[in-house]
């Protein structure tokens, strides 16, 4: 079974993981760097990415721990 994407997302002060199409968090962290280490664990276990946003909500980065095309293409 494939995992779900992890998002880390801005939660009014603080920061939160939540798997992709989840209405709830998986959890709440203080710093965005906390929320990035929690989300990545989650994602090595599920071979899945990790999608980091900025705090008005658009993409700052990807992670994928699983998956790959390897070579790379390109």
């Amino acid at each position: 079974m494939t995992g779900k994407n992890q998002h880390v997302v801005p939660h009014g002060d603080d920061w939160a993981v939540r798997g992709a199409g989840n209405e709830r968090v998986t959890s709440i962290h203080p710093t965005q760097a906390d929320a990035e280490r929690a989300a990545r664990e989650i994602a090595i276990n599920q071979r899945t990415e990790v999608i980091i946003h900025r705090p008005d909500g658009r993409i700052r980065d990807k992670n994928s721990y699983g998956n790959d095309p390897f070579p790379p293409k390109g």
